[in-house]
């Protein structure tokens, strides 16, 4: 019988887990006096903290920001960008592919003497299939400034990127989870785009995201749904699309079907045994389900 305290679930833990990051590098970069760089597209997600100074952060489709000592910036799709100091100057045109190869100090303008900014850059890797998934989360520029936890966990990433110590691996793996998910709380907030994240960030929304993921095999109703939010039906309902983009039996289908997909990856479990986990009671109606939604049978999808 339905409960109306579940237990609850934390929906960000379980996306990090779904992304599976396995490494994040870095690569200082420094630059002083008159400079600009133009980097192509690069089309994973990256990330840069200033450790000295300031520069002009100018990403395509954003307006430039200014970045200073201390700010944080995740990009989950890295279009093409230009990194300048404040005074203009013609840029140097560079591919992040290469850059990331090169695992070395980039020195941007005059090369002598101390620098006038010092960051540094880099990129995570996944195992996941789909790392799209953090891109349908996040804005396409995330921004944090005076952040105490972020540069101590990229300063981390730094030294483990440089170092061949025995457990790096792990380490790195490590990392760039905590780095994933302070830079999503971050966007919790009226600025994330409609998803998971805004939902997240809406007092009233949070307890039934997080009773959807905690029992997401659970036949959910709106009206149980909108007893968790301490909120009419129509309420929620309006509230819940409006936030997270999706009506909320749109968005319980699509989660179940991102189980799912990890699940038949996973190769341990039968489809019947998928199909109750997730709330199909045949593994029939749970087929049509993740057709409809994935495009292939879950058989086939498990086999490609």
């Amino acid at each position: 019988m339905f409960s109306e305290s579940p237990k609850t679930s934390d929906p960000l833990s379980e996306v990090v887990r779904l992304l599976r990051p396995h490494a994040a590098f870095t690569n200082t970069i420094s630059g002083k006096g008159n400079w600009a760089v133009r980097y192509a597209e690069y089309g994973l997600p990256s990330f840069c903290i200033v450790l000295e100074g300031g520069c002009l952060l100018s990403v395509d489709g954003h307006e430039p920001v200014s970045i200073e000592a201390g700010d944080f910036i995740l990009l989950p799709a890295t279009p093409a960008f230009t990194l300048s100091s404040f005074t203009p100057a013609p840029p140097v045109y560079l591919d992040p592919n290469k850059v990331a190869d090169e695992r070395k100090e980039l020195r941007y303008g005059d090369q002598d003497g101390p620098a006038d900014m010092r960051s540094l850059g880099g990129a995570f890797l996944f195992d996941c299939h789909d790392p799209g998934l953090l891109v349908s989360l996040l804005p396409g520029l995330v921004h944090v400034r005076e952040s105490e936890r972020l540069p101590l966990l990229v300063k981390m990433v730094e030294d483990e990127s440089a170092g061949q110590k025995p457990g790096s691996e792990f380490m790195l793996a490590r990392l760039a989870e905590l780095l994933l998910v302070e830079a999503m709380r971050s966007t919790t907030t009226g600025n994330a785009p409609p998803g998971l994240l805004r939902g997240l960030g809406d007092a009233r929304l949070a307890p039934a995201l997080r009773a959807m993921h905690a029992r997401i095999g659970h036949a959910w109703t709106i009206e149980q749904l909108a007893k968790i939010a301490a909120l009419s039906r129509t309420a929620f309902f309006e509230r819940f699309n409006n936030a997270v983009g999706k009506a909320p039996m749109d968005y319980l289908l699509a989660w179940r079907m991102e189980i799912a997909k990890e699940l038949l990856r996973a190769n341990e479990l039968s489809v019947l045994s998928i199909a109750e986990r997730i709330g199909y009671g045949s593994s029939s109606a749970f087929s049509v389900a993740f057709s409809r939604h994935v495009g292939l049978p879950p058989s086939q999808y498990a086999r490609s």
